[in-house]
């Protein structure tokens, strides 16, 4: 009879893996388990190797920011909600700079492709919606500008979480975001103020007054 596999033991070893690279140890076979009471089977067990375990932390990076996007709940202001995204994109990449790096790792095939795509659609609904609301034109693409709020976000915390930029860089996302989203049709003025209320869990990630606050209020 096959042995139960048991998932406490394959996020122990994503866990550590991710633990590995952050402390830049170099992530071997061995290296891994040692410590961890299992033995190197287990790599082979629950990832077929080693290879397997890379895909699988990839696959997991885009896991833990499935879950950051659908933490965001819709408000009476899509606009508002979209800025909330790519708030909640930062977050998870400032919280996962490890996995984040990972994630963008093409050597390395993902193992649901579907569920990485899934992330960015998040942004395209949302885009949808301001577009029924008439804060955007009805000939703007969605697709294409959910792409654009990405790139924005992803240059943004690629700079900040594995780059040279501080936290107080986190800011230029409202500028950037207000630019994008008045292209699309928006109100300028009304447009900032929504981008700043969804960014504001961003912001709260940068050092400045109650550097303890962070938390998911600005998504409600």
């Amino acid at each position: 009879m096959a042995r139960t596999k048991d998932p406490a033991v394959r996020t122990l070893l994503l866990d550590r893996a991710a633990r590995m690279l952050r402390t830049r140890q170099p992530v071997t076979l061995r290296a891994l388990v040692a410590g961890t009471g299992v033995s190197t089977m287990a790599v082979y067990t629950y990832f077929g190797g080693m290879d397997g375990m890379w895909s699988a932390l990839r696959q997991e990076g885009f896991v833990r920011l499935a879950a950051e996007l659908a933490a965001v709940r819709p408000s009476a202001d899509p606009v508002r909600d979209l800025a909330a995204l790519g708030a909640a994109y930062l977050v998870n990449a400032l919280e996962n700079p490890d996995l984040y790096r990972v994630m963008f790792d093409a050597g390395f095939a993902l193992q649901d492709p579907g569920g990485a795509d899934d992330t960015l659609h998040h942004l395209v609904r949302t885009v949808e919606r301001a577009r029924e609301h008439g804060r955007f034109r009805r000939e703007v693409d969605p697709l294409e500008l959910a792409t654009q709020s990405w790139t924005i976000g992803h240059g943004i915390a690629s700079l900040v979480a594995t780059g040279p930029l501080p936290r107080q860089a986190l800011a230029h996302g409202v500028p950037l975001l207000t630019a994008l989203f008045t292209s699309a049709g928006d109100e300028p003025e009304r447009c900032r103020r929504s981008v700043e209320r969804g960014w504001e869990r961003a912001l709260a990630t940068a050092p400045g007054p109650g550097p303890g606050s962070r938390g998911r209020g600005a998504d409600s």
